[in-house]
């Protein structure tokens, strides 16, 4: 199996310098073991680091992992058997040839029905959906993320009497199912990015694999095998260097720990604030970590120790030190990239490769610098955010050839030009000189004063310095005199020196005088 995606080449290269093992890197790329191995021997092989591959383009980054793309076999697309699966059971009325309808109408070219209920019923037959299996948690590996399904309306404006859905975050770690818990006004991607930062600080460590639920804050694109995760969310993970494995869709089994969390927590903690009243969030989370220093030291029912307990002798060990500064929440924005190739944000406009024209991008933007993603999560541009000055920020790398020479020819003025010519020599900087003084107004002088400094590329600088030094003995410091002696060769020719010799001063000599 081929990985040719951008995003996924990136991710591969990112958990592999951060020491994952294949299995991890493949669920966290949406990709097989086998797949991750290829990838990581091409991107060897080709001297490819993350380092250097985040500063690609995704079309670079492709070619110099897979150079020679092979035409591929056409695969009829797969049903997904689970999603059919879940239909049959939760509708009694519906059957296969029903679904088989559906199915062809979003895959015109997918199975016939024969082969629709054939393999239907192989997978049913080759999974054991009513079979269940007791899973140990890692130590320390896995930390478990969604929201509550449940709010509570418990906090009250005092000054206006304006009451406020209560959403509350909810974590677990896998092992210990030790939570933390934070309540917010709404479910917002800058309140789900905040949570992620001040879980990692309450646990004063880093888990290897963050597993959230398909929710929008989490996944932008949810699929069973293969979810697109949201830019930001993406962002937070490089940042942490945490891999993010969403739990697949329709399988509870993969976020068991969260969900048991989630129905202690509804009992014990949302079961006792619901007849309490809060005038803030902030005194609302408050109680909250009041409630859960005491939740967390209950013993369990079925094994012995508390949460906290086996919190600090097994999970709190495992954790990897949390020795970077806090991830900075950000603010997206999604446009679509117009014919000047600069997007906007907040008024001021921020260039991003030409090649984006018209295609969709996401802009993010922290309180320092604007990033802009494609529409596989890859970095396409970044920038030092801007509050006052020129509305437009432009990195030339960013432009077509013909606009990058245009761009370039206006960004010298008389400065440069001069301290370009002071680096050929004395002659050069003399001609340039004149050349920019002789001007009324000195911008005339520019196009001119490029010609000749352009010269050395073609003549060397040695040369332009003598033709230089020859057109400054001739009074006649232009750009038509300079590259003429230079056409000619002028600066070539050795000074003219006389072949005879002087004839001596001597009493047989006589002068103009003598014949007056």
């Amino acid at each position: 199996m081929r990985c040719e995606e951008p995003v996924r080449i990136l991710e591969i290269l990112r958990l592999t310098e951060q020491g994952y093992g294949q299995r991890d890197i493949g669920k966290s790329a949406g990709c097989s073991k086998s797949t991750v191995g290829e990838v990581q021997r091409r991107c060897r092989e080709a001297g490819i680091t993350y380092a250097e591959a985040m500063s690609m383009l995704p079309e670079e980054l492709q070619k110099r992992v897979y150079p020679a793309a092979t035409a591929r076999k056409i695969i009829k697309p797969e049903p997904d058997y689970q999603h059919i699966h879940g239909e049959l059971q939760r509708h009694p009325n519906l059957n296969l040839r029903f679904l088989w309808e559906e199915y062809k109408t979003q895959q015109p070219g997918g199975l016939e029905y024969s082969q629709f209920c054939e393999r239907y019923n192989r997978w049913k037959n080759n999974t054991g959906k009513n079979v269940t299996m007791h899973q140990e948690r890692a130590a320390g590996k896995e930390m478990f993320v969604d929201w509550m399904g449940d709010t509570l309306k418990i906090v009250v404006n005092p000054e206006t009497g304006e009451v406020f859905n209560a959403h509350f975050f909810v974590c677990v770690l896998g092992s210990s199912g030790y939570p933390y818990v934070e309540a917010f006004p709404d479910e917002k991607m800058d309140k789900w990015l905040s949570a992620h930062a001040n879980a990692f600080e309450h646990y004063r460590g880093l888990p290897r694999i963050v597993v959230p639920d398909n929710c929008k804050t989490a996944v932008s694109r949810p699929q069973y095998y293969d979810p697109v995760l949201n830019p930001a969310y993406w962002a937070l993970a490089r940042h942490y260097g945490v891999a993010v494995i969403p739990a697949r869709i329709r399988e509870p089994q993969d976020k068991a720990p969260v969900e048991e969390g989630v129905r202690w927590l509804g009992t014990w903690l949302l079961g006792w604030l619901r007849n309490q009243i809060f005038f803030s969030f902030t005194e609302l989370n408050r109680a909250i970590r009041k409630r859960l220093e005491e939740l967390v030291r209950r013993q369990f029912q079925k094994r012995p120790g508390t949460r906290l307990s086996v919190f600090e002798e097994i999970d709190r060990p495992a954790l990897r030190p949390l020795d970077m500064p806090r991830f900075e929440t950000a603010d997206m924005k999604f446009r679509t990239v117009p014919d000047n190739y600069h997007v906007e944000y907040e008024g001021y406009y921020y260039s991003v490769p030409y090649t984006y024209y018209r295609k969709k991008v996401t802009v993010r933007a922290t309180a320092a610098t604007i990033e802009v993603f494609d529409a596989n999560s890859v970095r396409i541009a970044s920038h030092i955010r801007r509050y006052s000055g020129s509305r437009y920020i432009t990195d030339p790398a960013h432009m077509p050839e013909h606009h990058r020479k245009y761009w370039d020819a206006k960004q010298y003025n008389g400065v440069r030009y001069r301290a370009w010519a002071k680096n050929i020599g004395e002659n050069t900087y003399y001609v340039i000189d004149k050349m920019l003084t002789a001007q009324k107004i000195e911008e005339q002088a520019y196009k001119s004063c490029m010609g000749i400094l352009q010269a050395a590329k073609k003549y060397s600088a040695e040369r332009l310095e003598n033709a230089c030094a020859k057109a400054r003995e001739m009074n006649s410091c232009s750009y038509s005199t300079v590259t003429n002696i230079l056409k000619n060769g002028q600066d070539l020719l050795k000074p003219f020196s006389p072949s005879f010799k002087t004839v001596p001063i001597h009493q047989n000599l006589r002068g103009r005088a003598y014949y007056a």
